[in-house]
């Protein structure tokens, strides 16, 4: 299968993919590009802003995942704004979900936290601090909590070798959340790390 991972950060989402499908994966930040591309060197890893390049090459895959920037959207950005200064929250969050749904034929899946305001468009399912859009349906699941943190610290460090904070908050998508994703939309109900049910 041919898989499209926008906005990929370094990865959380994608850790347990495997290598059995062709991965292209898109990042604006360089450095969190080559992070990337050192954890997944068999993905083609592209440095580009990923709004733009969905709209360009949408129809060359089959499966797209897409987390858009968050900050804007989140409850605690809410209260940062309130204390601080207001902003706009960022509108690609919502010209991708209504594009994915009326022109894309493969699987999509867009992933963000949930917002402080109320949606436009009802997600297909919300999980912990998820929102889900996508053209299947997916169960929930129960998620292992600290994964995220622990993967940050294995692969970005701590401490003074710490790589940036915007590295840091570019990995938030729990790998469990991921895979469980990405077999649904094969078909594959996951129901534990060893054990999966077919259903076509």
């Amino acid at each position: 299968m041919k898989i499209l991972n926008l906005y990929c950060g370094i990865g959380g989402n994608r850790k347990l993919w495997g290598n059995d499908h062709e991965i292209t994966a898109v990042e604006f930040n360089d450095k969190i590009a080559e992070k990337y591309k050192d954890l997944y060197p068999n993905d083609n890893v592209i440095v580009t802003d990923a709004h733009q390049y969905l709209l360009d090459h949408y129809s060359e895959f089959d499966f797209i995942w897409s987390s858009p920037p968050c900050q804007t959207h989140s409850r605690a950005n809410y209260f940062i704004n309130y204390i601080t200064k207001s902003r706009y929250p960022k509108m690609e969050l919502w010209q991708e979900i209504i594009f994915l749904k009326t022109f894309f034929k493969g699987k999509f899946c867009v992933e963000n936290v949930v917002s402080y305001y109320e949606y436009f468009i009802p997600p297909t399912l919300e999980l912990g601090r998820h929102y889900l859009w996508a053209n299947f349906k997916i169960n929930k699941i129960e998620l292992p909590k600290g994964e995220v943190g622990t993967m940050m610290k294995k692969y970005v460090g701590t401490g003074k070798h710490a790589h940036d904070k915007n590295l840091l908050e570019r990995n938030a998508v729990n790998s469990e959340l991921g895979l469980h994703i990405l077999n649904t939309s094969l078909g594959i109900i996951s129901k534990s790390k060893t054990e999966q049910t077919i259903l076509f």
